[in-house]
């Protein structure tokens, strides 16, 4: 089927994926609105369809749902996704179909206000091996007047269909606490999830879930949308007596931009994906599309790093950096990435931030001698920087106060002693290519951890004559700065981190390789933080830690067996002080990296089945191969309850009527026995137990 068809009878557009179709038709007054988002429909089925959006039913109500862009104007009472202000004191648009232009999976539908010279032009697009839906919108000013003020510019607006009762999931936090899944009862009225912070934030996460209130991990229908963009962002969802709309985008409540003359605007991706089979399906459907369609490099296999910071903070010294890289190379690390304290007068987080320059105390012969270390113990080297950031205790603020973000007649809050430079500014941009170009070019460095510690305040340009653009602008920046910073070193990974997981999102994924989801490392709580990262991105894209006992944030004291556990359900790094660990701590550790680079392919490439949650008695993590062949399961029991021994776990995505082998202890399993009474769990006996357990399925001929 192709994948985009219009039937120009009824102004129907019927876009087809694997296993979806989306339908889109223009009512009487030329308003794009959804027919239909679901299992697969023909176009003659696609047709036959009533209109879908809700009727009105007396003067008081809305003249309906389901519009493709919640546009201001008319009898629209709800959430207006576009606002537009034009200068003689008008508001909204009224739409007027001009024509659309298909291009395989690329359908645009253009647009023109029937007064004003605003042209606007929604965007789709629909792959062949996904059923993500990629949908954006474009303006632009045709006109040779005044400029028109943008309020609100959404990518894009999804309509559930109509059910009897509605859920919302979605992902809250705070530093330290991110992605605490939430699943509750849609209320009614508008709600409205959010980050003003400039970043996509530790408290919310751009993406939200939809069903009826009876779907489960593997069952049940879900609607989902995803925003690619890493600023400020908002989706708002309405639930009414008709139904459930929501709309969401770049951008926050109290800003707005100026679209001038001739200025085309776009927006990021608002992504929506439709899955019959529950929560875990939506998660595989979500991964599959960031492997296939986000990530730079996503057939990589993304290597074992070392991380210095927990080891020695702002200590760093090239004789120190040099012994941790032997201890963490004897150990099969193959990345050592060297944190905060290496440049300018940085000896704490007070002073040195924006001087880029290497510190010749700590380090004599430059970055050098160290990196030639590094490889010669046949590691990739990396390195921490915060491009974005700036102390005021430094040469860089002395020189260039204009450069930070800040208002007239306001004072410049500091947080982590720290003020963030705008980098809307093409000339701060331009500095920050320049000194990351000759840093990565100069000391042959593989690996960069690009930070940013605090959000925006006081989010002003007095320069700009449009100084809201800058929340918008900043982070398009960054993007640049960053892809520039690739095409010049196309050997160069980076990843993305905000004192951990404050801009995770899948437009950062689409610029840098994977993410620092959490400062916390304490194993048992990455258990439900790395459970409520998986709704949406894959294992392959999230760095996990294992660091010292007691832990440095809880002081929890872990088994080291199960630090390393549970951060094999990602991409296993390692951030303690290797110096302390004991000979016995040291050998275990090299045999647990040895354990996890047999079976990492299948992790971070698999498709991932969470088979038991956090809070059950053993919560489990299924990972099936990309082939289908290899099986990879992940146990942890953080605490044990006498007489509840670990229940069998029924395994999901195994092929009917094979047999899966046990290498490391050589038992055998039919399918049907794995899917219906379920895998014996070995685990240790007390607190903090955990398993990995490797299956193979065999072959034709018994191999």
């Amino acid at each position: 089927m192709r994948p985009v068809i219009f039937d120009g009878a009824s102004h129907t557009w019927l876009l087809s994926t694997p296993g979806t179709s989306y339908v889109i038709r223009l009512d009487d007054s030329d308003v794009p609105r959804q027919v239909h988002w679901g299992r697969s429909v023909t176009l003659k089925e696609a047709c036959a369809l009533g209109p879908g959006w809700r009727r009105q039913r007396s003067s008081f109500e809305g003249t309906g749902g389901g519009p493709e862009l919640t546009a201001e104007g008319g009898a629209m009472f709800g959430v207006a996704g576009l606002q537009v202000h034009y200068a003689d004191g008008a508001r909204g648009v009224e739409w007027r179909y001009v024509d659309h232009a298909i291009n395989e999976g690329h359908l645009s539908i253009r647009f023109t206000d029937r007064h004003y010279p605003l042209e606007i032009t929604l965007h789709y697009r629909v792959f062949a091996d996904t059923d993500v839906m990629q949908r954006w919108m474009s303006l632009r000013h045709t006109g040779s007047g005044a400029p028109m003020t943008l309020l609100r510019c959404d990518s894009a607006s999804f309509t559930l269909p109509t059910r009897e009762g509605y859920r919302v999931s979605h992902a809250v936090g705070g530093w330290s606490s991110e992605y605490q899944i939430h699943r509750e009862t849609l209320p009614h009225g508008e709600t409205t999830f959010t980050s003003r912070r400039g970043i996509t934030s530790h408290q919310a996460n751009p993406w939200l879930m939809l069903d009826s209130g009876d779907a489960g991990e593997e069952h049940g229908e879900v609607w989902s949308a995803a925003l690619a963009w890493s600023g400020s962002w908002r989706i708002t969802v309405q639930r009414s007596s008709g139904g459930v709309d929501w709309t969401g985008g770049f951008g926050h409540d109290g800003i707005s931009w100026q679209l001038r003359p001739g200025e085309e605007w776009e927006t990021p991706v608002f992504a929506g994906l439709y899955a019959p089979d529950g929560f875990g399906g939506t998660s595989r459907g979500w991964h599959a599309y960031a492997l296939g369609h986000v990530l730079p490099h996503p057939d990589e296999v993304r290597p074992i790093i070392y991380n210095s910071w927990e080891a020695t903070g702002f200590d760093v010294s090239e004789d120190g950096q040099a012994r941790l890289a032997r201890a963490a190379a004897s150990l099969g690390v193959e990345l050592f990435v060297m944190d905060d304290g290496w440049f300018g007068a940085r000896s704490s987080d007070h002073a040195g931030l924006g001087d880029w320059t290497v510190n010749r105390e700590k380090f004599p012969g430059g970055l050098a001698p160290l990196v030639a270390e590094v490889h010669r113990l046949g590691m990739r080297f990396g390195l921490w920087v915060e491009p974005e950031m700036v102390n005021p205790d430094s040469d860089l603020y002395r020189q260039r106060p204009d450069w930070v973000l800040h208002m007239p007649n306001r004072r410049r809050t500091e947080l982590r002693n720290q003020l963030v430079l705008n980098f809307a500014r093409d000339d701060v941009a331009t500095w920050a290519h320049a000194w990351l170009d000759g840093l990565v070019a100069d000391n042959d460095i593989d690996f960069l951890k690009w930070d940013a510690n605090r959000s925006f305040t006081e989010a002003g340009w007095p320069d700009s004559d449009d100084p809201d653009r800058l929340w918008v602008d900043h982070t398009r920046n960054v993007y640049a700065v960053i892809d520039r910073l690739r095409a010049d070193h196309p050997g160069l990974r980076i990843e993305a981190c905000s004192g951990g997981g404050g801009r995770a999102d899948l437009g950062m994924l689409g610029h840098t390789d994977q993410v620092w989801i959490s400062d916390n490392t304490d194993a048992v709580d990455r258990i439900e933080i790395q459970y409520g990262y998986s709704q949406l991105y894959p294992a392959r894209t999230m760095s996990a830690w294992v660091t010292d006992s007691p832990n440095p944030l809880t002081g929890r004291v872990v088994p080291l067996r199960f630090r390393f556990h549970v951060a094999m359900a990602g991409v296993l790094a390692i951030g303690g002080s290797l110096s302390k660990w004991t000979e016995q701590e040291l050998a275990e550790a090299g045999e647990l990296v040895a354990r996890y680079k047999s079976i990492r392919s299948v992790i971070q490439h698999g498709r991932q089945h969470r088979l038991a949650p956090p809070g059950a008695d053993v919560a489990v993590v299924q990972y099936v191969g990309p082939d289908g062949r290899d099986i990879v399961v992940l146990a942890w029991r953080p605490s044990t309850r006498f007489g509840h021994p670990p229940a069998p776990v029924r395994l999901a995505g195994l092929e009917s009527g094979a047999t899966y082998d046990d290498p490391d202890t050589g038992t055998s399993y039919p399918s049907a026995e794995l899917a219906a009474v379920g895998l014996p769990l070995s685990l240790p006996a007390g607190d903090y137990a955990s398993a990995v357990v490797r299956l193979r399925r065999r072959g034709p001929d018994g191999s």
